[in-house]
Parts: structure tokens; sequence; C-alpha cells
């Protein structure tokens, strides 16, 4: 039994939220051992787990981390790629470490230009034939979509050494071998550094905290199998030489359930659910449609995320009036078992290995085959209320994080801890449910929406990540609009237990101290980011 955790009540005199104990269920955690990093205890919820804490001062340590690898071959220039190996390279340099970082794609493939643009050549060996890097490569960083990974992962175990280490930073690949009940080469060890964040967000934060011991995206890791003891030590290099913060332990299946499964909640598809159906219901209710944007995605995107990162949810709750408290309290209460409901349902279906074959098929159908045409992505951003959107954020003063409007922020936050509950039910660590719910979302992810829209911030992600929020964000915005909604408008009576529980949680305490870990500099996103896909480098709003 977990000791007594902290958690909140309601103080009838001064209407703020007072701490009271209560018992809780501790989560599941990992310890791990290093030989090369100090390894620190948190308590989180009254919860004990272990992180490593990042810096630039730490670079000097990187050969030892590293020791016996000469090349680490990063497979891929998508979303990870470039800020991946662009950190490592910069980091390494910094510990005058000769260990080469090279890119490996294949021929013929538009990213080398790319490539060369951020330095890596073939003059220099820096730059290569995908499986002529694998080759070649003690440490291979699998960085290619999960879906080609799914397609080339046989030809990639091939062309490795034995005793190398392959990396990736995600888990999908083990849920598509578990699917079809297969699994890893016992002749490699293999290790994943997940950046809690997209790769421009990883590269952003690390340049932005070059002057202040470093900033970047916190990451989890996993050791997944480790043959000659090095695993656990070249993990937490990777992660620290990425500029992560902190670097918390998980596991490969955990991790991808989490990831997958967060990408299509709060972190993605269910914002953009949320806001389209708020905007609809603000407008036909006789609200501007510039105010309708100012109360959905710039109140969620700027003054929202603000304040949950640096103070977190009952800061938000508590800095409304009482009309502002009943106005959330409506909002929460009517939202979320909705969001719960979705929640669930894509957290099973990413479990049991459904969601990973969507994704598989989905990248199949990129192109012509059986006589049917390609079907590519297509665009998100081409609505009304994104087109709006742009003539708000021409006419936005610098700095200005928008309005807080109490409906949004009580559909937002009752999403939000409708995500963490689902999660904490399935096992997850504290460190993976607030990162994957809290930290990655205000943090990372929406400043890339508040500073150009919603397929800036979804489609800067992984090919995964994005067919998933283009999936699941209808989903959300029709329970939303057919429960939540309905049920104001029918006039639900506020569930008292719901908000009673929400001030109550042991959650706010472990994010409370998770803010302390959080990112040195705020990301800074300016609308004319060079830092972005290349598709997405444009000067607009």
């Amino acid at each position: 039994m977990a000791a007594a955790a902290t958690s909140y009540s309601i103080s009838p005199s001064s209407k703020t939220l007072k701490p009271t104990p209560t018992a809780i269920k501790a989560p599941i955690s990992l310890d791990f051992e290093t030989s090369v990093f100090n390894k620190e205890k948190v308590t989180l919820s009254g919860h004990d787990e272990y992180i490593v804490k990042g810096g630039r001062d730490l670079f000097k340590l990187l050969p030892d981390a590293f020791k016996g690898i000469k090349q680490i071959g990063v497979i891929g220039w998508g979303s990870q790629g470039p800020a991946q190996a662009q950190n490592l390279r910069d980091s390494l340099a910094e510990a005058k470490s000769d260990i080469v970082v090279k890119i490996g794609l294949r021929k013929g493939s538009r990213s080398f230009a790319e490539a060369r643009e951020a330095g890596f050549t073939e003059e220099n060996g820096t730059l290569g034939d995908l499986f002529e890097t694998i080759s070649g490569s003690d440490l291979v960083l699998l960085l290619i979509s999960d879906a080609a990974q799914a397609d080339n992962y046989e030809e990639v175990f091939s062309y490795m050494k034995p005793n190398s280490i392959l990396g990736l930073s995600h888990g999908f690949l083990l849920g598509h071998l578990q699917s079809t009940g297969l699994d890893f080469p016992k002749n490699i060890s293999v290790i994943a550094v997940c950046p809690k964040g997209m790769g421009p967000s990883v590269r952003r934060l690390y340049v932005q905290g070059k002057e202040i011991n470093g900033a970047g995206i916190n990451a989890s890791f996993a050791v997944h199998q480790d043959i000659d003891g090095r695993a656990t030590d070249v993990a937490l290099g990777w992660s620290v030489a990425l500029g992560s913060p902190f670097t918390f332990a998980t596991t490969l299946e955990q991790e991808y359930r989490s990831d997958i499964f967060g990408e299509r909640g709060i972190l993605l598809g269910a914002v953009h659910g949320i806001v389209e159906s708020l905007f609809r219901r603000y407008t036909e209710n006789g609200m501007s449609e510039e105010l309708a944007y100012k109360n959905t995605v710039e109140c969620i995107t700027g003054n929202i995320s603000r304040t949950i990162s640096t103070k977190g949810m009952l800061a938000l709750y508590n800095s409304l009036d009482a009309d502002g408290k009943k106005e959330f309290a409506t909002a929460y209460t009517a939202s979320y078992y909705p969001c719960m409901e979705i929640l669930y349902e894509c957290y099973e279906d990413v479990a049991t290995g459904s969601e990973i074959r969507s994704v598989v098929l989905a990248g199949r159908r990129f192109s012509e085959k059986e006589g049917l045409p390609a079907f590519p992505m297509g665009k998100i951003d081409q609505t009304r209320m994104w087109k709006v959107g742009e003539r708000v954020r021409a006419a936005r003063q610098f700095g200005d994080l928008g309005p807080l409007y109490p409906f949004t922020a009580g559909v937002y936050v009752a999403l939000m801890m409708a995500q963490i509950e689902v999660l904490r039910k399935k096992g997850h660590s504290y460190s993976e449910i607030i990162n994957e719910s809290v930290i990655e979302s205000v943090d990372s992810l929406n400043p890339f929406m508040h500073a150009r829209g919603v397929s800036f911030m979804v489609d800067n992600c992984s090919t995964t990540a994005r067919l998933g929020s283009r999936k699941w964000a209808p989903r959300f915005d029709y329970n939303l609009t057919q429960q939540a909604l309905v049920a104001v408008d029918n006039n639900l009576p506020i569930d008292i237990d719901l908000i009673t529980n929400f001030v109550r949680d042991p959650v706010h305490e472990a994010i409370e101290v998770c803010a302390r870990l959080r990112p040195t500099v705020d990301i800074s996103v300016p609308p004319d980011a060079d830092f972005v896909r290349p598709e997405l480098r444009q000067t607009c709003n």
C-alpha cells in the first residue's frame, strides 16, 4: 500500500484549494542502474520513481556512456531524424568525441538535400546510403516512419552488425512484431529514447538552451534487450545528448501504448476535435467568429497552456471567480465521461494492436495498389474556422496569450483528467502519465498551434501521429457535440462528485514536482520558423 498522498479540498472561506490527506493505489514504476550518470529519486504523489537529470555539463560523460561506439547511424529524415542527428552531433562535438553521426537515406531520396543543408555530407562521411549506414554503425537509430519500419524491419535487421545496438524513439515496431508473433534478433541490444515532443521542438529547445546549461524535451527510455550490459548507459547517454531535462524509465510496450494513445488524445487528435466542436457552438450561439476562435484555440494554446505549464490545473481553476468556477464545472462534468469513452476505446485499440495495424495499412494506401488510387493525407486546416484563425493571428500583439474562457477551460481540463485516469488505471507510472497528458501538450505541441494553427502542430509530427490525429479528432468532436453539449443545453446538474474528485486528485502534487523539472526555457515558435518540416516553412499566419 502506498503512503498517504496529498490531495485537495475546497475551503469555503477562501474559495481556494487546500491539501487534505487521502490514500491512493501506487502506479507502477521502474528502477535501473547506471555506472555513468547520477540516478535521482523523485516522489510523485507518495510513489518513488527514478530519473536522470540532463544538462550540457554532462556532455563530458558521453564518451563513457558510448564506450565501444564509433559510429551512430541515424536512419531517416522525418520529424525526429533531423533534430536528433543535429543534437547528437553538436553534443558529441562539445564533448570532444570522435564518434561519427551519420545519416542513412534511401538512394534518390529528396531528403539528401535537406541533410546536406544541415551539414551532413557524403564527402565527410556523415551522409550515405541507408543500408550501408546501418551495416557500418555500432548504434543504429531507426527513425523512419512506423509504417516503413513495419514493412522493412527484416532487411534492417539483416544489415545490423552482431552485438550492435538498435535504438528506437517509439515502441511501435515492438507492437507490430508482437501482433505477428515475432521478436527482435537475439544478437543485438534493443533500446529506446522517446522525446516527449515532436522533432522540431527537440531541436528548437536544444538551440534555445545553449547558453543556460541546456534545455530540450523530457524523454523516456527503455531497455528491451541488453546482450552485453551496455544498453542502459548508451540509452541514457543518447537522451542526455538530445538535451533532455530529465529522463525517466519505461518499457517499450508501455511507451508505445501511452504514446500512440496520447497522440490520438489530448496531444493532437482530441484537442483538434474539441476546438472544432466549441467553435461551432460559440458561433451558433451568436459569438463572432474572431472571438470564438480566441475563446477556443487561443485560449487553450495561450492562457490555459501557460498556466498549466507553470502552475498546474488547480491554479487555473483557482484563478476563476465564482461565476467562472460554475461555468468551468458545468463544462467539466458534461465533458469528462464523453471524453473518457473515446479515450478508453482508443487505448484498447492501441493495446490490442488494432491501431497499429490501421497505421500500417494506411501507409500502404499512400501508393496505388490493386487498381485503386493513392490516398495520401489530406489537409486539415482549410475550413472557415482556420481561415478565421489566420486573421486573428495577423492582428495578435506579440506575447498575447489570449483570453481565459471558463467553459473552454472546463472542457479541456476534463479531457486532460480523463486521459490521466485512463493511463493510471492501465498501470502507467506517474512520470509517463504526466509527460504524455500534460507536459508534452502544453510545453511542446500547443505552442505550434498557437503560432500557426492546427496543421502546423499536427503535421510537424510523425506519420503515425498525423494519421491518428486525423482519425480520432472527429470522434471527440462528435461525442462532445452529441453528448456533452446536449447535456449542457438540457441543464444537466453539475456532478459535484466529479469536481470534488478533480480538486482532490493526487496527480496535482505529482504535476507540481514534474513542473520543477520542465525545460529551462519556454519554446519560441515564430510564424516563419525554419526548424520545421520544409513543406511547412512559409511566412504566413
